[in-house]
């Protein structure tokens, strides 16, 4: 198994989610964080406009069965295109700490 992590623009996430279900990936962590922007968002302090070079987007994050992980990212990548970043990780242990359950079992 392996984690898809993605970080993609507020505006495309129903259309993440709407890839990820086709998959039957239902289970899905997101989270609002500031991410790198190329342009940077401009702000006024104190009389001086600073540039930012953060930006608000968010953060999804979900686990894949091995054989799913290309398709998922492929379809993460058209829905978000061309916008947002995306990396996969190893997953070593799952664990549903409520039942005990380890590995497969526990997605």
């Amino acid at each position: 198994m392996k984690t898809v992590h993605a970080m993609i623009p507020a505006h495309a996430l129903d259309a993440a989610r709407r890839a990820l279900e086709r998959h039957a990936v239902l289970g899905m962590t997101i989270s609002e964080v500031l991410g790198p922007s190329a342009d940077g968002q401009r702000t006024l302090q104190r009389g001086q406009v600073v540039r930012d070079s953060f930006a608000p987007c968010l953060r999804l994050e979900t686990i894949v069965h091995d054989e799913l992980v290309d398709r998922v990212v492929n379809e993460i990548v058209a829905a978000v295109h061309p916008e947002g970043r995306l990396w996969v990780t190893p997953l070593d242990l799952v664990l549903r700490v409520r039942t005990g359950e380890r590995g497969e079992d526990a997605v």
